[in-house]
Order: C-alpha cells, then sequence, then structure tokens
C-alpha cells in the first residue's frame, strides 16, 4: 500500500513522536542521549530537522520503548497469492462479511 506521507513529513512526525516520548518519560535531552549511547548534538538534530542514522534512532527507541512494534511494523505482511496460478487453484467460496454497526 502507498503512502501519502512524504519522506520529510515522515521524519519530522517520527522526531516528533520520540520527543513526546522522551517527555513523557521526563527525560531531558542530555539523559537520553547518556543512555542511549547517542551523542547530544545528534539527539537535538534529530528532534529539530528529523536527521538521524538507522543505528541512533534504534538505539533511541531501545531506551524510549518501542523498539519492537517497530520491528513488527517493518515485518512483510502475507501475500495472499505469488502467482495467478494460485488465483485459479483457490477455490471460490466467498464470505460475506458485514458490519455490525448501524
Amino acid at each position: 500500500m502507498m503512502s501519502l506521507a512524504s519522506p520529510a513529513k515522515s521524519q519530522k512526525k517520527l522526531a516528533e513522536n520520540a520527543r513526546a516520548k522522551r517527555l513523557q518519560m521526563d527525560l531531558t535531552q542530555a539523559g537520553l542521549a547518556n543512555r542511549s549511547g547517542v551523542p547530544l548534538r545528534t539527539l537535538r538534530k534529530f528532534e529539530q530537522e528529523g536527521a538521524i542514522s538507522l543505528e541512533s534512532f534504534l538505539k533511541l527507541y531501545m531506551v524510549l520503548g518501542g523498539l519492537d512494534d517497530i520491528i513488527e511494523a517493518s515485518a512483510p505482511k502475507k501475500t495472499e497469492f505469488l502467482s495467478i496460478d494460485e488465483v485459479l487453484k483457490t477455490p471460490s467460496t466467498k464470505t460475506r462479511q458485514r458490519g455490525s454497526r448501524k
């Protein structure tokens, strides 16, 4: 599925989310930098501009929590069919699904 978010907007949103988590944990930038091993200057640049290496980003999320969620979000989704032959071999029984809300 294609996302309508640009890479630049996504970087800024990730930086905002990380900053919000840091503040929620009542950590200073220096405290998070110290715990994660990411240089303070790198953390500041990330929070201001969204620019950071993947390794530093993952180090931050090891401290902030949510590293497992990031790994899970990047896992490939199960593909229903790999070829047209698989589509043709599949029985065509449809199960109707309806919403229960009115």
